[in-house]
């Protein structure tokens, strides 16, 4: 992996990707959970309303530019896709903006997410609305494919377009607490 401390921003983002670091397991092997204590605050969370008011329609919306649309439907098609886009494009009717008192906003969701074989569709129908496309690889859902076919599926994506890959890690090898392995599929992944 990369070990600059000073990488430049990618197209399409204004931010620097994340250097790597090198593995240290102490880092996560000597946290703990009050796993009690997460479970009485958990729920409590459907019991709370913390924004209120105007502030809740604004975090909604805010909500909405947070959110990737996405489709991992068996049965996907460019059209099932360019549908999901015109949806990403503009998530609110103008009605619902005005009621808002956002009208003229360009909201939009911050990606969309389809298989690999659905990027291109992806691209073109988002073409000129900055909204990127994401893509699950990596044998989405269960990563249980060759880690070399993984890798090939992560360069498809990119290849056809994608600007962010939802990976699958082997499950195996967080079970098995084999950190190095974990780390380095990651790496491999990213490298891809």
């Amino acid at each position: 992996m990369d070990q600059a401390t000073d990488v430049p921003a990618r197209a399409g983002h204004n931010r620097p990707r994340n250097p790597s670091v090198p593995l240290e397991p102490d880092w996560f092997e000597s946290v703990g959970v009050n796993a009690s204590a997460v479970e009485r605050r958990a729920a409590t969370l459907t019991t709370r309303r913390t924004v209120k008011k105007e502030y809740q329609a604004a975090w909604l919306v805010r909500a909405i530019e947070c959110v990737d649309l996405t489709t991992l439907a068996g049965d996907d098609t460019p059209e099932r896709v360019r549908r999901l886009c015109a949806k990403a494009r503009r998530p609110l009717s103008d009605d619902m903006l005005a009621a808002l008192g956002l009208a003229g906003m360009a909201l939009t969701v911050a990606a969309v997410c389809v298989y690999p074989t659905m990027v291109a569709p992806a691209v073109r129908a988002l073409d000129g609305s900055g909204i990127p496309v994401a893509s699950v690889a990596t044998g989405f859902p269960a990563g249980l494919t060759p880690l070399k076919q993984r890798l090939e599926e992560i360069r498809y994506a990119v290849g056809e377009g994608a600007r962010e890959i939802d990976i699958v890690i082997t499950r195996a090898h967080v079970l098995a607490r084999d950190w190095r392995a974990l780390y380095d599929e990651v790496a491999a992944m990213r490298e891809a």
